[in-house]
């Protein structure tokens, strides 16, 4: 097995892209990335585009990104995993490096959804959850995120803002980031008193429809002489793992073993411990399901992550800052390309490129992301030069 580095990053900015196809966006993702790492050719196209299919009227499109970006005979494919879309496109370039199948590989997801009305977006987005049981019966995402919500406050008997407080904080982050959706503060009593979407749940702790791609490119270590610039960031373990699709069919819906076994699998293979993480990148799809994946993952005791938030143990100047661009809630989750846009700022943290979000001797992070409520969930492991 090879080691496997990122060498190049590339994004485009989140929101609403009405002048630009899905295949332009990922295309100049791509090209941005190609270009940040420094290398003329890669072998391989990875592509995660989770519905691709309804909102383009598009198969096939690995061939299309290809064709984009000039390249010909090269090894083409189109991953879909619902929201760990993008995740698991990396996990599959991944073991293509490490095992010599190619020696450049380049990882690109990408997402069109401001184009759909709400009704649509929400059918779209209910795909994720098993048809036979929710879906038929009009079942959407953010009821479930309701509903664990409400089992959360009434289990840990905290009051509704220990929870809020986590799209502040994303909020917060994002301030002024050229590439975020919502790159601006909001108040605890804004995310408390915006209109209630599936009570207790309100707007401001939802993500919202978007348009975005972010790309990545997967390096050989013993193919960097190929390369003309760059920084590198060596991917200590990555994993990913599934659980029942619905929550409530789980032994505790408030507890995602899917994350717990991907983080503990990917810490290992990178042979690090929780406490050696300097950034953390999480699924925040909703304001509940961020504390529920610090304490599956480990990062938390549970009952304890919102306790821990109010302590500034998550927040940038904290013990383990998470999310420091944003997350799903302010930088946006543009569904396929999420997880590399993920990978993508824990590479700029490592590589001391985080501008003002940098956070100082940044050498090892992680980044989960998951589909639905734990369906399936990775984690990748990220370890600069110095955190090998």
């Amino acid at each position: 097995m090879r080691n496997v580095h990122v060498v190049g990053v590339g994004y485009t900015r989140i929101g609403e892209h009405w002048d630009e196809s899905l295949t332009e966006l990922m295309a100049e993702a791509s090209l941005a990335a190609i270009e940040d790492a420094g290398v003329e050719r890669v072998d391989g196209v990875y592509v995660a585009s989770t519905f691709c299919e309804v909102t383009n009227n598009q198969a096939g499109i690995s061939a299309l990104i290809a064709e984009a970006l000039g390249l010909r005979s090269v090894y083409g494919v189109r991953v879909e995993g619902g929201e760990s879309s993008g995740m698991m496109a990396l996990m599959e370039a991944y073991a293509a490096v490490a095992s010599g199948l190619v020696d450049f590989a380049l990882v690109v997801g990408g997402e069109k959804l401001s184009d759909l009305l709400p009704d649509e977006f929400n059918s779209v987005h209910s795909m994720t959850l098993p048809y036979d049981s929710m879906g038929f019966a009009g079942v959407t995402p953010a009821s479930i995120a309701a509903l664990l919500y409400r089992a959360y406050l009434e289990r840990y008997e905290i009051p509704q803002e220990f929870i809020a407080q986590f799209p502040v904080l994303m909020h917060n982050n994002a301030e002024g980031i050229s590439h975020a959706q919502f790159p601006f503060k909001v108040k605890l009593e804004d995310v408390l008193g915006s209109p209630e979407v599936a009570p207790p749940l309100r707007r401001l702790e939802c993500f919202a429809p978007c348009d975005g791609a972010a790309a990545v490119i997967f390096a050989s270590e013993d193919s960097q002489t190929k390369r003309s610039s760059g920084q590198t960031v060596r991917i200590g373990g990555i994993s990913m793992k599934t659980d029942y699709v619905s929550p409530f069919d789980r032994e505790d819906p408030l507890f995602m073993t899917s994350v717990a076994l991907s983080v503990d699998e990917a810490l290992l293979r990178s042979g690090i411990s929780r406490g050696e993480l300097d950034v953390l990148e999480v699924h925040d799809s909703y304001s509940i399901v961020a504390p529920l994946i610090l304490e599956s993952g480990g990062f938390s005791s549970r009952g304890e992550s919102c306790p821990d938030l109010k302590m500034s143990k998550y927040a940038l100047e904290g013990e383990l800052p998470i999310n420091t661009f944003g997350g799903l809630k302010a930088r946006g989750h543009p569904l396929g390309a999420t997880a590399l846009y993920q990978v993508a700022e824990v590479y700029l943290q490592l590589t001391g490129r985080a501008g003002k979000r940098q956070i100082d001797g940044a050498r090892a992070g992680a980044a989960i992301s998951v589909s639905g409520f734990g369906t399936i969930a990775g984690t990748a492991v990220m370890l600069s030069g110095e955190g090998e």
